[in-house]
């Protein structure tokens, strides 16, 4: 067996020991895994994170919703499936129904319908006289007229199944499909807050992988070429990053975002090269990720390229570089060959790093409106479930936050595992 795969088994014998780095890397895997079904299979597809699946602010995990919500929910549904069978054409209004995900409307005759409409609207009218549903059913009511929290209780049971008589009974296939869409709950718009935040991971990875690697793919560059040649090379370096360095990260962030927004920059582009740009990605820079990961890559090399140059630095001092010098060999060999490899831990440690500065970098950017235009992401997320808290619904900004924190923690504990193991500077 050579030193070099001897050296690789040990590496990865000591990364093996290292429980919670092997844990978080299955995690990691799961997520990539996620990502990749989602780009390549598309199981859940943009339009499916943005259509409305049921009332709005339902909670998730078949959480019990109050006698209160429980009425508002029944009310929304009959007056939605009302105004549709008062179009013009009620038949195609009825059959275009899509604000319950699976769900259809009752494939009955109009009449049929109508008359189910009333009888619910009946059971309604009963229960909304009521000053306050969720008090009579529990009994504390203070009202003479109120019926007992039994029959209170009853009634609404009765209301919800002639609500939910008005749509077609699901098959299994809609029921496991229906069970998705409700499994965390809906947002402001009745949109599954499962599916967005499922479809956020594929936005997650590819910005944070995009991101670490440009970055540092650009710092190594940069750092290799100043520290290894020095001079020029290595002032114009050093002054790009401490020029970079000196302005507030956030606020580069955002300037770079703002620039961006608005399709300011299309305009220039698409008049000096004919239009390309807009047909190669077939509309504004500001819909896609592309602004995303250039402000977030014009920040982040910087720290690859320091400590790379250091490394580089000291590396070139050696006496195997000092010596493969006076043999004769050209400086792209000697970069490339000897020194390039002994570098490439920290390439790996600022890669982890990277990933999870971006993720987070972009929950900040979204919040202030700057990040990403079009479609979720765990940012979007957090900011639309601002109104929600105040009203003590915690189900979005909850998802978002959980998926992200798994994420983000595996990132951590596997770059300090990383950092162990590959670095030859850590016992």
């Amino acid at each position: 067996m050579s030193d070099s795969s001897a050296n690789d088994s040990r590496v990865l014998r000591k990364f093996l020991r290292h429980k919670p780095a092997v844990v978080a890397s299955v995690v990691i895997a799961v997520y990539g895994v996620v990502a990749f079904v989602l780009l390549v299979v598309g199981v859940i597809t943009l339009p499916d994170t943005l259509k409305r699946v049921g009332a709005e602010l339902q909670p998730g995990l078949s959480s019990e919703r109050l006698p209160e919500k429980r009425l508002l929910d029944c009310e929304w549904l009959i007056d939605r499936i009302a105004s549709l069978s008062e179009r013009r054409n009620p038949e195609k209004a009825l059959a275009a129904f899509s604000d319950m995900g699976v769900r259809r409307i009752a494939d009955v005759e109009l009449d049929e319908l109508l008359n189910r409409i009333d009888l619910a609207w009946e059971s309604y009218d009963e229960l909304a006289d009521i000053e306050d549903v969720t008090a009579a059913a529990a009994g504390t009511l203070d009202d003479p007229d109120v019926p007992p929290p039994a029959e209170v209780r009853s009634m609404l049971t009765e209301l919800e199944k002639r609500t939910d008589a008005l749509l077609e009974p699901m098959t299994k296939a809609e029921k496991s499909t229906r069970w998705f869409e409700l499994l965390l709950g809906t947002d402001r718009q009745g949109r599954s807050i499962f599916y967005r935040a499922v479809y956020s991971v594929r936005v997650a990875i590819l910005i944070g992988l995009v991101t670490a690697l440009l970055s540092v793919t650009i710092g190594t560059l940069a750092g290799l070429a100043a520290g290894y040649f020095g001079g020029w090379v290595d002032n114009v370096v050093t002054w790009f990053y401490s020029t970079f360095a000196s302005i507030p990260n956030i606020v580069l962030l955002i300037l770079l975002a703002f620039m961006f927004d608005g399709g300011h920059i299309d305009g220039p582009i698409n008049k000096v090269t004919g239009g390309l740009l807009d047909r190669l990605i077939g509309g504004r820079l500001d819909e896609t990720l592309i602004p995303v990961y250039i402000a977030f890559t014009a920040t982040f090399w910087i720290g690859p390229c320091r400590v790379v140059r250091g490394e580089t630095m000291k590396i070139k001092e050696l006496e195997y570089i000092q010596a493969a010098t006076v043999m004769g060999f050209g400086r792209a060999r000697i970069l490339l060959r000897h020194v390039l490899p002994n570098v490439t831990y920290l390439m790996l440690i600022n890669f982890s790093l990277l990933f999870i500065g971006a993720i987070k970098s972009e929950v900040i950017l979204s919040f202030l409106g700057l990040g990403v235009k079009k479609g979720p992401s765990w940012g979007i997320m957090i900011s639309q479930s601002k109104s929600e808290v105040i009203n003590s619904f915690f189900w979005q900004i909850g998802t978002a936050t959980t998926f992200m924190f798994f994420l983000v923690l595996a990132f951590n504990v596997l770059s300090d595992a990383l950092q162990d193991v590959l670095d030859p500077k850590h016992v």
